[in-house]
């Protein structure tokens, strides 16, 4: 949405002008005369101030036309982590099986409530439940090659099995001598803002990106279905997920290799396997796919298939359009629905 206070878009102007570091991500500037949109700390030539418009988020910016300014890349820096962040991570990586404590924190000049901020702000979670999370995910990893739980809890700094079996249970609702089933959830970044991939043992089961409406509902359907706790941390998968859709924005990749993970009813899978038959580069419409499926009269229950799907640029839902090519709804939001099939009709045009 379009800030129209003028007195607080003249305290945001200053801060463009001054690139602000501060003000990363808290606006974004829309720059009529050409048309792209940039965050404070933009280096590029700054433009006159009746030449731009402010928004609150990127995701407003877009919808009125604007596209990502290539000089700060806006999309993916607004919410990539910031230096003092990526100081504590630092930390947390230097000694994965300890707790960094906010004493530790404020000794390296870290301030522990900016991190705590950010830590709820991006991944809904305080900094430390971040670190009982990732020390349970490592904790889980060796139980899982065969150490033992007294040997794995005093190697992850816990005084006592009991602790330890209680921290266990909590995050991932089985004792440690049980087989635990657990999601994994990362954040990364991409051209078109930050996004979720979740991933079982077994394959990713989650993609999207972090402003998507109902995605705690996508979270807590998961959960249920899965029969599984979400936990914060990394595996093969995820890791493969951020690879390969970074590829995907640079123009690299055309077709995935991820293993997939996708619990649904049998109708809304043949939905999703039909989804993924729509040629890179092309678009589909509801009708088409009612009638690749079997079920001419499906349309409706097409639609919200295709709306239930949880596995985005993946599955490519973006690639259903109107029958006449006009722009339908788009979980991720028009303007990204817009710029994916533009992207991927220009590498088309490429090959």
């Amino acid at each position: 949405m379009n800030v129209l206070d003028n007195e607080q878009c003249d305290v945001w102007y200053q801060a463009l002008l001054e690139r602000n570091a501060e003000y990363t991500g808290v606006f974004f500037v829309g720059v009529k005369t050409t048309g792209v949109f940039c965050i404070s700390v933009c280096r590029a030539r700054k433009p006159k101030r009746e030449n731009v418009n402010f928004y609150r988020d990127f995701k407003s910016a877009l919808d009125a036309g604007f596209r990502p300014c290539k000089v700060c890349r806006p999309t993916e820096n607004a919410h990539s982590a910031p230096h003092l962040i990526e100081q504590a991570l630092a930390l947390v990586r230097a000694h994965p099986k300890a707790r960094v404590k906010d004493a530790e924190l404020r000794a390296q000049g870290i301030s522990p409530e900016r991190v705590r901020r950010w830590f709820l702000q991006n991944h809904r979670i305080t900094f430390q439940a971040f670190q009982r999370m990732q020390r349970v995910n490592i904790a889980l990893q060796e139980l899982k090659s065969g150490r033992t739980a007294t040997d794995v809890a005093l190697d992850n700094g816990y005084e006592s099995l009991s602790g330890f079996g209680y921290t266990y249970k909590r995050i991932t609702g089985t004792a440690p001598t049980q087989h635990s089933q657990v999601i994994m959830i990362h954040r990364f970044t991409t051209p078109l803002g930050p996004m979720f991939v979740c991933a079982t043992e077994h394959g990713v089961c989650l993609l999207e990106f972090t402003d998507r409406r109902m995605l705690e509902t996508e979270f807590r359907d998961l959960q249920r279905l899965l029969k599984a706790r979400i936990i914060s941390g990394e595996n093969d998968h995820t890791r493969q997920a951020e690879k390969e859709i970074n590829e995907y924005f640079s123009g690299a990749r055309q077709k995935f290799d991820l293993c997939l993970i996708t619990p649904g009813s049998d109708f809304q899978r043949s939905v999703w396997q039909a989804l993924c038959s729509i040629p890179y580069g092309q678009t589909s419409y509801y009708q088409a796919l009612s009638e690749q499926i079997g079920n001419i009269k499906a349309v409706r229950a097409v639609a919200a298939a295709n709306g239930a799907n949880r596995i985005a640029i993946v599955v490519p839902c973006h690639r259903i359009t109107g029958k006449d090519g006009s722009m339908t709804g788009y979980g991720g939001g028009i303007a990204r629905k817009e710029w994916l099939i533009e992207h991927e009709r220009k590498q088309r045009l490429k090959t």
